[in-house]
């Protein structure tokens, strides 16, 4: 895609940086190191700022197995699209030729959007679902990846135009810190993109928080077995019952799978088992599940000093967006929204 401004070309990644001694970070044909020695394994091109085992193993084995099931590439639909695009709002033309933080980033679904509209993308995921997003969408002069914790982000303040989560935030230790670790790579005049859960009563009286409660804790070859079997014994029903309100309604409550029978009714039978297999495996083993209204989120941005904040009750719950205070009104560096 060809952008519509030279001042908005792409520029050259923001460098690695070691958050422990405050420098920048060269790599080798083997490892990324730091003037004080500091050093991280570098394999298959991807730099790994963490070890494979953490709180969300199970993330990146069910990203291996689901790899390509919300691509919009393989979907033939817009459906991450749509939400991301939702999701940025009047920001969307900005895109083009910026410099774009994408943390927890999966199989790749938003990084496969964000590409083709120009940006330059930077996939971080603290599992290693980031092997498979760059077996879905390699490196180059457009791409980079990294295996990092998104409360340690190899990067220095203020590096980025655009630093996008979503469908991430909820499932780590603390929202609050999270939201204030990403907000702090936004350059002046950059934006933080983000969604998070909001509370529902439904979730609190389904049966999934007691399924939860025993998934997330097994090996991950079982929980998938076990997801699998659950999809099997309970998706035909949540397909016969999907035109009946009264009934669907009873049955959601009983049921622990998610099934997108009434919310994407486009997709075809095989890839409706597909997202229900995705989706109720992701719901039901993620150690961590907050939920923020969206006057907590607005109140998180603002003590952050960010402005221009819009937070919206959509998708899963809370989308917003909100800027990096810049003292340059008038630098081409300041990402403005269309009026």
């Amino acid at each position: 895609m060809q952008c519509g401004s030279a001042s908005r070309q792409r520029t050259a990644f923001p460098p690695w940086y070691c958050c422990e001694h405050q420098c920048e970070m060269t790599c080798s044909a083997t490892e990324i190191y730091c003037p004080q020695g500091h050093a991280f394994a570098l394999r298959d091109g991807i730099p790994r700022f963490v070890d494979s085992a953490s709180y969300a193993a199970h993330f990146g084995e069910q990203w291996r197995r689901y790899r390509r099931t919300q691509l919009d590439s393989y979907t033939g639909r817009p459906i991450s699209r749509d939400r991301l695009q939702r999701c940025f709002g009047s920001l969307w033309p900005a895109l083009c030729g910026s410099q774009v933080l994408e943390c927890g980033c999966g199989a790749g679904r938003f990084t496969e959007v964000l590409l083709s509209e120009g940006a330059s993308v930077t996939s971080v995921d603290l599992s290693e679902a980031v092997d498979v997003n760059v077996e879905m969408f390699p490196l180059g002069g457009a791409h980079r990846a990294a295996q990092a914790d998104i409360l340690s982000l190899p990067f220095a303040p203020e590096s980025f135009d655009f630093v996008v989560c979503l469908g991430v935030i909820q499932h780590t230790p603390s929202p609050e810190r999270t939201i204030a670790k990403l907000f702090e790579k936004v350059r002046p005049g950059g934006w933080l993109i983000l969604d998070h859960y909001t509370y529902e009563l439904g979730w609190y009286t389904k049966s999934a928080p007691l399924f939860r409660s025993v998934l997330k804790r097994m090996p991950t070859d079982r929980s998938l077995r076990f997801t699998e079997a659950l999809v099997n014994a309970a998706l035909p029903v949540h397909r016969a019952v999907a035109n009946k309100r009264l009934l669907r309604a009873v049955f959601s409550r009983l049921s622990p799978v998610l099934s997108h029978y009434v919310t994407y009714p486009e997709l075809p039978g095989d890839l409706q088992r597909q997202w229900a297999l995705l989706d109720t495996h992701d719901s039901l083993t993620d150690w961590y599940k907050h939920f923020r209204t969206r006057g907590q989120i607005h109140r998180i941005l603002a003590s952050l000093g960010a402005e221009d904040i819009e937070a919206v009750y959509a998708g899963n719950g809370v989308e917003a967006h909100a800027k990096r205070p810049s003292n340059r009104a008038s630098s081409s560096s300041v990402i403005q929204p269309r009026r």
